[in-house]
């Protein structure tokens, strides 16, 4: 009982996820924590077609690669597309920050670097080569040539500003909205997308699902794709208009998210 208890107390005083990055940052390490490497694409690949060399030739290892590579390209999107909107939010919250110090009275540069140390990364690097630029009294436009196209608002804003002579605060305020209204559109999009996006998985497994009815009726599809030379090309045809279903599925319900 008093077991129990404790338990019970550990569990309601236990910090959340985000109190506990917190206090790690806070924390000094003493060591790096060792992590095994990641495999890489052509490793995966290789892997999934010998596994589907021994199960069914040379038919389930061209089938194992070809899913294995729809999946890759499925899996590289969503991350991409996922960075790419957490850097939009991080860059929005950091322009909020800039142009707050600049009400203030802060020097641009002085600004820039206030926000910079507030933010993400992804949003502090551009935060710090425009207080680099300001205080140097440089070409953004140039310093933030090779960054993202959606940093690029922040340099023509910039550039627009000094060259008309408006308010520096004013201008950036508008780009933070803009990029505000980019980031809630985008997540509204990707909200409304999750059911098409199911329904093509739930097609995608039907073939899956036919095998093993046909498994548990005694057919034994397997055995046929397996070990038979039409099994084998019935097998990797299947396969490749799956890939193809993925893919165009994909790109249908891609298509209005803002890059």
């Amino acid at each position: 009982m008093v077991t129990a208890a404790v338990l019970c107390l550990a569990f309601l005083t236990w910090p959340p996820a985000h109190a506990a990055r917190r206090l790690h940052t806070l924390t000094p390490t003493r060591g790096h924590r060792w992590h095994p490497p990641r495999p890489s694409a052509v490793t995966l690949t290789c892997a999934a077609a010998a596994a589907g060399w021994l199960v069914a030739g040379l038919p389930g290892a061209a089938a194992a690669a070809v899913a294995l590579v729809t999946l890759q390209r499925r899996w590289h999107a969503r991350q991409t597309r996922t960075r790419s909107l957490t850097a939009t939010a991080a860059l929005a919250e950091a322009v909020h920050s800039l142009v707050a110090a600049l009400r203030t009275g802060a020097h641009p540069a002085d600004a820039a670097e206030s926000a910079a140390t507030d933010a993400p990364p992804s949003a502090a690097g551009p935060m710090r080569a425009v207080a680099a630029v300001a205080r140097l009294n440089g070409d953004i436009t140039q310093a933030l040539s090779t960054a993202p196209p959606v940093q690029h608002r922040i340099a023509r804003a910039w550039s627009l500003a000094q060259r008309h002579g408006l308010p520096l605060a004013d201008v950036l305020e508008a780009v933070a909205r803009d990029l505000d209204q980019r980031v809630r559109f985008t997540r509204q999009v990707l909200a409304r997308m999750a059911g098409p996006r199911t329904s093509a998985t739930v097609l995608a497994a039907l073939p899956a699902l036919g095998i093993a009815l046909g498994e548990a009726m005694g057919a034994h599809p397997l055995h046929v794709l397996t070990t038979t030379p039409l099994g084998g090309a019935l097998l990797v045809v299947g396969v490749a208009f799956l890939a193809a279903g993925i893919t165009w599925t994909a790109r249908l319900t891609t298509q209005a998210v803002p890059q």
